[in-house]
């Protein structure tokens, strides 16, 4: 029989059908028949020797105890072990762990309190690269706002027409990233209710993409040159097949999806590259199947399923392009989010060059609205 996928056995699961050779339970049975045989043979030993009770009682009591003594030292220690371990943890130190050298329950406990350990390390981690992430992308347009001003204020530059483009650009920075962090707070605080409908995908994604060449060609307007991911030389091509296709979702929800795939394939693209939107009829009513392909380096199999974890930025450590940028690392994941609450799928597929997203959302019959 199957264990189930791969190194993932469950603890709590012995592959004996229930029944451990080394589970505590044994051990405490182990003992009280131990100690049974151990009186027992004494006392025929008094009888046919002739030894006083009170001998045999005395030797049965020091021998019961010395195995009674053992056997809870074999207990207590791992216990004192994960108690240590769990101070430790409740005090901020995520790096020790509980040795996992038993097979019994208490060895399952310590399974499971590393794989605490390691959730609560991975998330202090998260929380660190959050400060890091925001304050990076804070300070830049921060920093232009703050010089721009400073220059009015001075005298140094006239608030005319093209300084205060400057300054509306930085603050324009300054909203995509707190609405990106509005999105974030809405993911974590649970469930946001769909508003589903039916739409028609060809003239809602040819508005998706269109919004996306206008913002990137205002944004490479305003500001040449001061480090914006804004990349202008990219053809965006829609591809809907057939042409009357519908779909049965949130349209606010899937545009966000669309345009944070879009945005992180136009990141990645080499100059002059092309990404291509992708949609077909899904296998269910008025479902729908989307795909974003780019022409960039592609993202290594072993990466894949760390794509969509908030803050993770890949392991191609600079988007191609001019003036291009990591971002904040929340964009796949906020798409993730909004196709979860759709009740789809979304990952990465294969694909002969460059990155292959893929989306499939169940349409109407299978998320009620």
């Amino acid at each position: 029989m199957s264990d189930g996928p791969a190194g993932h056995r469950n603890p709590g699961k012995p592959p004996w059908g229930g029944a451990r050779p080394f589970s505590i339970k044994t051990k405490l049975g182990a003992l009280v028949v131990i100690s049974v045989l151990i009186t027992t043979g004494l006392s025929m030993i008094a009888v046919r020797t002739e030894t006083e009770l009170r001998f045999i009682t005395v030797f049965s009591m020091i021998a019961t105890l010395l195995i009674t003594q053992f056997v809870a030292h074999s207990l207590t220690a791992p216990l004192d072990d994960m108690n240590a371990v769990a101070r430790s943890i409740s005090h901020g130190d995520y790096t020790r762990r509980v040795r996992e050298n038993r097979r019994d329950e208490l060895g399952d406990l310590a399974q499971t309190i590393n794989v605490m350990a390691d959730e609560l390390e991975a998330q202090d981690r998260q929380r660190k690269e959050l400060v890091a992430n925001v304050s990076h992308e804070l300070r830049t347009p921060i920093a232009g706002l703050r010089a721009v001003l400073e220059n009015i204020v001075d005298g140094v530059t006239e608030a005319d027409p093209e300084t205060m483009r400057t300054a509306l650009k930085q603050t324009e920075r300054l909203g995509r990233l707190v609405e990106t962090l509005l999105d974030l707070s809405r993911l974590d605080n649970g469930v946001v209710p769909l508003k589903k409908r039916r739409f028609e995908v060809w003239p809602y994604l040819s508005g998706v993409l269109k919004e996306a060449n206008m913002v990137a060609s205002a944004r490479a307007g305003m500001a040449t040159g001061s480090g914006s991911h804004t990349r202008t030389d990219v053809h965006l091509h829609l591809d809907v097949t057939p042409p009357e296709l519908t779909a049965h979702a949130d349209p606010e929800r899937i545009h966000q999806v669309v345009a944070n795939l879009i945005d992180n394939a136009v990141k990645h693209s080499p100059p002059h590259g092309r990404v291509t939107v992708r949609a077909r009829r899904g296998p269910q009513p008025e479902s729908l199947e989307l795909e974003v392909l780019d022409e960039g380096p592609g993202i290594p199999r072993t990466e894949w399923h760390r794509v969509f974890e908030r803050f993770n930025r890949g392991s191609v450590s600079r988007p191609h392009g001019p003036g291009s940028d990591g971002g904040t690392g929340l964009g796949l994941a906020i798409a993730r989010w909004a196709v979860d609450l759709h009740g789809g799928r979304i990952g990465v597929a294969e694909s002969e060059r460059g990155c292959r997203i893929l989306v499939t959302l169940p349409g109407a019959s299978s998320v009620s609205d």
